[in-house]
């Protein structure tokens, strides 16, 4: 019988079946680590979990196989049916262990002959798969958040704008304040004059670069913030700095900043093209 291929949880040591619990804790979406593999279950009533594993291809979810867990006449068995294997029949492992490690065994088939599910936390599962000899695999499954769908998901897109799982990626976010320079009636005004000219001409070439999605300012206020950066693929805030100084009113301390890690939605920078369709004067 070709390899079953199994999401869920193996750890090779003998156990003696003791009190039987039902592992509810499944229920929802898991994503492997370092992967795009998932599985999720379905509780149906307290005696019934349905699942089913996939990946994500170029956008596309694919089904691999169909997964179930439930207890019948007081044995809780789990049964998985790989698509394209087996004749489309369910291989089917018996609960000998249940605690916060999950056992299932079928000592008849070639690989895996052992299942177990032992929960790190709520959040965190580690999966080992063996034939309780020589072959033995660990991976990591990490709780998904169920309400984010993954019909939509672009791979592509998500690779090219630097997201994670979530969608989100590490910015830096940027207070522009007044600077230290503040005695404007012995600065010459030709300095003052190209220095925001400068900052103007410095905010399109940035955004020109990708190194720059949001800018723009503050209306008055107490604390003497006068706008707002947000850097996007800045590698570190030493860059970050290097960078805002390459602004002539920062240079020349005409306007200082503070600078903070920001994470927000990694789609920030996709509003750029519109931006330009909606000005109808340049600044």
């Amino acid at each position: 019988m070709k390899t079953l291929l199994i999401i869920l949880a193996i750890f090779s040591v003998e156990y003696t079946f003791s009190q039987t619990t039902f592992p509810s804790f499944l229920e929802g979406t898991w994503k492997m680590e370092n992967r795009d593999i998932y599985e999720h279950w379905d509780q149906l009533n307290p005696h019934s979990l349905k699942g089913f594993s996939y990946e994500i291809s170029e956008g596309k979810r694919n089904i691999t196989e169909y997964l179930d867990i439930a207890e019948d006449k007081g044995k809780i068995n789990y049964t998985a049916t790989v698509i394209g294997q087996n004749s489309g029949k369910g291989v089917t492992f018996r609960l000998i262990k249940s605690d916060s490690v999950f056992v299932f065994s079928n000592p008849s088939h070639d690989f895996p002959k052992k299942i177990v599910y032992k929960k790190r936390s709520e959040t965190e599962i580690l999966v080992t798969i063996s034939n309780e000899k020589d072959k033995e695999f660990s991976y990591t499954l990490h709780k998904y958040p169920d309400n984010n769908s993954t019909t939509d998901y672009d791979e592509k897109l998500a690779k090219k704008l630097g997201a994670d799982d979530y969608g989100m990626k590490s910015y830096f976010f940027v207070i522009l304040k007044t600077g230290t320079n503040t005695l404007t009636d012995t600065i010459d005004k030709e300095l003052i004059s190209e220095s925001f000219k400068g900052h103007m001409d410095n905010i399109h070439r940035l955004v020109e670069e990708g190194k720059l999605i949001v800018a723009g300012p503050f209306g008055k206020n107490t604390k003497n913030y006068r706008g707002i950066f947000i850097l996007n693929n800045i590698s570190s805030e030493e860059a970050a700095k290097e960078l805002l100084l390459t602004d002539p009113a920062i240079k020349n301390g005409l306007l200082d900043y503070e600078i903070f890690t920001w994470y927000g939605s990694a789609a920030l920078p996709e509003y750029l093209p519109v931006s330009g369709k909606i000005q109808k004067t340049k600044p």
